[in-house]
């Protein structure tokens, strides 16, 4: 399938810049929105710049450097563009950062997002609209499901509920951090533009999303800062639950995949769950065990006892409604191949 015209927002992101680069196959332009917040919000870490450089060697992509807050800016660009795919990966993404600029993440996550879906209201309606969520709108929910503590990781006590978290968990009557709120917003608000308007909008409320192209800064990006941790020798802090808190980890790509099925065939107001499952999960301390093993370097970690607000101790992603509705769709790289291809990203940047 092909397409004219598509939209990336943060398209100088990890995954706005893997959409850019895959779906530069598929459509006959890909207009990427990016201001480069990044920067502000993680200093230089953050600075996606380089990225950007080397997306515009892309023959097919054109850059915009736009903010989604200014709402007549963005519905210019819908009115002057008439896109045939959005795809919405803007945010401001950290959890930790989000209480220290309360009102610039609910601008970015929340206002933001509602921005692009009036202007795609009012443009292009019949266009697909795929929104990046986040695990983070179900709060401190799944920490009180029933959980075993094993050697070296949480996990569900309940053997029918190790297939993960699927989208039945209700987002109420739990703690958030406040990023999930500003997300959760900007969730259900991507889900009534579907439900009301019978546009074919999508939310995919997504696990570890990854790659060996995450900046991987110390508030946003797990698995990319702990690796450079690793390799840079820098110490490291584990929060709370022992270090067995538990993460699924994705691909970029195969998120990239997903989206492409998402898009040829995309719901009004439809949420899934996205992230590697549970043959991708690990926990902190598992994923040390495996970038020291990697690398032949130890971490070196300290440990404070309170963990990070609304944070989860064991999360993977039930796939099965995503895999139900988008069977030609699966997650295709494993979690070594993860660790060595950022490893392999950090070893060329040292």
């Amino acid at each position: 399938m092909e397409w004219k015209k598509i939209l990336v927002t943060g398209s100088s992101g990890l995954i706005g810049s893997e959409m850019v680069g895959y779906f530069c196959n598929y459509s006959q332009e890909v207009v990427g929105v990016d201001n480069n917040q990044r920067k502000e919000f993680f200093g230089e870490d953050g600075d996606t710049s380089a990225v950007l450089s080397k997306l515009q060697e892309l023959p097919n992509f054109r850059h915009v450097g736009l903010d989604i807050r200014d709402r007549d800016s963005v519905l210019q660009l819908f009115e002057n563009e008439r896109f045939d795919g959005i795809i919405h990966c803007a945010s401001q993404p950290s959890h930790d950062l989000a209480a220290r600029i309360p009102f610039v993440d609910f601008e970015v996550n929340a206002m933001g997002t509602l921005n692009l879906l009036e202007a795609n209201r009012r443009f292009c309606p019949e266009s697909p609209f795929v929104f990046f969520s986040t695990n983070k709108v179900y709060g401190d929910a799944p920490n009180h499901l029933p959980l075993m503590e094993l050697e070296t990781r949480w996990e569900f006590e309940k053997p029918e509920q190790r297939h993960g978290i699927d989208e039945e968990l209700s987002i109420d009557h739990c703690v958030h951090s406040l990023f999930g709120v500003s997300k959760g917003s900007a969730d259900l608000m991507v889900q009534e533009y579907g439900k009301n308007f019978g546009m074919p909008t999508v939310s995919l409320r997504g696990g570890c999303l990854t790659g060996p192209n995450h900046r991987g800064a110390e508030l946003h990006g797990f698995l990319s800062y702990l690796i450079k941790c690793c390799v840079t020798q820098k110490p490291y802090t584990i929060f709370g639950y022992k270090g067995k808190q538990v993460r699924d980890n994705i691909h970029s790509l195969d998120v990239a995949r997903c989206v492409y099925h998402v898009m040829k065939n995309p719901k009004c107001g439809e949420v899934y769950n996205l992230g590697g499952g549970a043959k991708n999960s690990c926990s902190l301390l598992e994923a040390i065990q495996k970038i020291e093993s990697l690398t032949g370097k130890k971490m070196q970690t300290s440990y404070s006892e309170k963990n990070r607000t609304g944070d989860h101790i064991c999360y993977y992603s039930d796939l099965r409604k995503l895999k139900k509705d988008y069977h030609e769709w699966d997650v295709q790289i494993g979690l070594d191949q993860i660790f060595e291809e950022i490893y392999e990203s950090w070893k060329d940047r040292f």
